[in-house]
């Protein structure tokens, strides 16, 4: 990428294009296309041509998707499914068609077998079955590498597909219904704190363990990737370590002051038992994680304070 580039990041509003464009801008790139959903509806295939059309960009970071946690998406199948398709289908074609020399497609770690060897390496891709709450999400996001593979094959496009972790950080969903599992227990214990509760519910046995990446960390390797990679191959990008759920929620009960118990509800599912991403492939093309897990919970719960009026729920 060059300053002088015309860089469309889609989805800049949310938790990953927020972070991308803060890199961005604090690497000197001045030339963002950000466009929300009042400008143009990413679903809408003659928006999207519309504004390709107008708007010529010389870079596409596709961070643009509908996501949710394990009762969005067992709520809403269908739309987690067409959405993401649409969007994902919608900017490629139009990224190629109109002359972008580059794209970025975020995907999710989901998009691995439920049951797959850990540390999941980027080869284990459609090797098994996924996790059932969360495939709808995933069979779109498996949707999205293979177009893009086949946009390269087929046409040169030189489009690269990045699996992030679970990701947290400034900007996140905080809604207790439909978010994932960090910012929800920040919230959750945050409340109870005020509230002055005796306990908190954590959903599941607390006996899955989950890898978190800050989303700034997620920013920094996506820009560095889209400079200097330009394979077929997925990258995974996460910190190639991990913890249990219920060490987690230990962790963020300290962080917010919680003085109460944890009592674990096991009538609600656990979703996958592991998922730990491989970083070997990321760790090669030279980029590693940078903030501890501590750190970045600290620092999201002090931009949760601050935010709690203008919180994003969804």
């Amino acid at each position: 990428m060059h300053a002088q580039d015309r860089i469309f990041v889609a989805g800049h509003r949310g938790l990953v294009g927020s972070a991308i464009v803060r890199r961005l801008q604090a690497e000197g790139f001045s030339q963002l296309l950000l466009a929300g959903r009042d400008r143009v509806d990413l679903r809408d295939r003659d928006a999207v041509e519309a504004f390709f059309a107008a708007e010529k960009p010389d870079v596409v970071f596709l961070a643009a998707a509908k996501v949710g946690g394990i009762h969005a998406n067992n709520a809403y199948p269908a739309e987690f499914l067409l959405e993401n398709l649409q969007i994902q289908d919608n900017v490629i074609d139009a990224a190629y068609r109109h002359g972008a020399k580059k794209l970025v497609f975020l995907g999710s770690s989901c998009i691995y077998p439920k049951l797959a060897p850990q540390p999941i390496r980027e080869e284990y891709l459609l090797t098994g079955a996924l996790e059932p709450t969360n495939e709808w999400y995933a069979i779109a996001k498996i949707a999205g590498i293979k177009l893009c593979q086949a946009y390269r094959r087929q046409y040169g496009f030189n489009a690269i597909s990045l699996m992030p972790t679970n990701l947290y950080g400034p900007g996140d969903n905080f809604d207790l219904q439909n978010s994932h599992v960090l910012p929800a227990l920040i919230r959750k214990f945050h409340e109870a704190k005020q509230r002055g509760d005796a306990e908190v519910v954590m959903w599941g046995t607390g006996t899955p363990r989950r890898e978190f990446l800050h989303v700034d960390d997620l920013a920094d390797a996506v820009v560095h990737l889209a400079k200097t990679y330009e394979g077929e191959d997925i990258v995974n990008i996460g910190v190639g370590d991990d913890i249990a759920i219920r060490e987690l929620a230990e962790l963020v009960k300290d962080i917010t002051g919680y003085a109460g118990t944890i009592v674990n509800d096991t009538s609600k599912p656990d979703g996958t038992p592991r998922k730990l991403l491989d970083v070997g492939r990321l760790e090669g093309l030279g980029w590693k994680a940078k903030i501890p897990l501590r750190d970045g919970i600290e620092a999201t719960y002090g931009w949760f304070l601050e935010h709690q009026s203008s919180l994003r729920e969804v």
